[in-house]
């Protein structure tokens, strides 16, 4: 197992799905949610951060394609791996769009609850989150079967970048010191976590019906029962375990802690239902993390090879 290779992935999902999602942030939530948070220098982190790691996923994948180290990996065969390949194509689309959206955020001011410059960054960060689909299983399928791999695979990752990013955006509004919660944050609280109840639930309904279509597509219908036979299966499974436990804290959010915490919001109570929340985001982010880092280790595997 390349484990360098499954680190440098994950770190690169976790980074690009994080920026994406925090770009998207203040254009989902309420007035002045954002301002909450150092917007700006988070996502020029992330910008940066998601070249670095670019470069170094560019070098992991090098090396395994001509089957060297990376020590030995040269010049000739990082020109051909850029110039000859889809994935190659694909790196460079994202190269170009985390310039792009560094460039749009160093334009970014505190001003406006949705400034172009904040839409022009999340979609450039969403261009750079979609180009790891050519790091994937979807891309090595062809014909009309691949096209619409690759797409579900587009999809899949952009729906779980707005899910995560915002998961990192609301923790952040909700976690500040108690000499700082007063009933306007907690208000605001509320709003962003109850506006974004609804894209949550869309972003579950597009992971999902895209989940069974990559699974359709790698597995078939008749390798479902086997999965537990193979490390590519039990570690699918361990994410859809994962998962399901997310979608489950998303619920008690929407449906017991949100609505718990405006009902202090409303009367001025003791702000302790925001402690409540948040736990409950720590945890789903958590399990948000814990879910990349199975994604890092899956791209890795044949689907069909037993457990090492």
């Amino acid at each position: 197992m390349d484990w360098a290779g499954v680190a440098v992935r994950f770190a690169l999902y976790l980074d690009l799905m994080l920026a994406c999602g925090l770009a998207t942030f203040p254009l989902i939530s309420p007035d002045g949610a954002a301002r909450t948070m150092p917007l700006r220098a988070l996502l020029l982190a992330g910008g940066w951060l998601g070249l670095i790691l670019s470069v170094g996923s560019l070098l992991v994948v090098t090396a395994a394609m001509a089957g060297t180290t990376l020590a030995q990996v040269d010049r000739q065969t990082l020109t051909m791996i850029i110039g000859e390949t889809p994935y190659g194509a694909a790196w460079i689309v994202r190269m170009v769009a985390l310039v792009l959206a560094m460039g749009a955020v160093s334009a970014v001011r505190s001003q406006g609850r949705a400034p172009a410059p904040i839409a022009a960054s999340a979609a450039a960060f969403a261009v750079a989150v979609a180009t790891l689909a050519w790091g994937g299983h979807g891309a090595m399928s062809e014909g009309a079967a691949g096209s619409l791999h690759l797409t579900a695979d587009i999809l899949h990752l952009l729906a779980a970048a707005v899910w995560i990013g915002s998961l990192l955006g609301l923790l952040l509004l909700v976690t500040r010191p108690s000499s700082r919660v007063d009933a306007g944050h907690l208000d605001l609280s509320w709003r962003a976590l109850h506006g974004f109840s609804r894209t949550g639930t869309a972003a579950v309904a597009v992971i999902v019906v895209t989940g069974l279509v990559n699974g359709w597509l790698i597995i078939g219908p008749d390798g479902a029962a086997g999965l537990s036979t193979t490390r590519y299966g039990q570690l699918l499974l361990a994410k859809l375990g994962a998962f399901a436990a997310m979608v489950a804290l998303a619920s008690l959010n929407r449906f017991r802690l949100t609505p718990a915490l405006h009902a202090v919001a409303a009367s001025g109570g003791t702000p302790r239902e925001l402690a409540a929340l948040r736990i409950s985001l720590a945890i789903e982010a958590a399990l948000g993390a814990l879910i990349l880092a199975l994604v890092a280790w899956l791209g890795t595997l044949e689907p069909g090879a037993p457990p090492g």
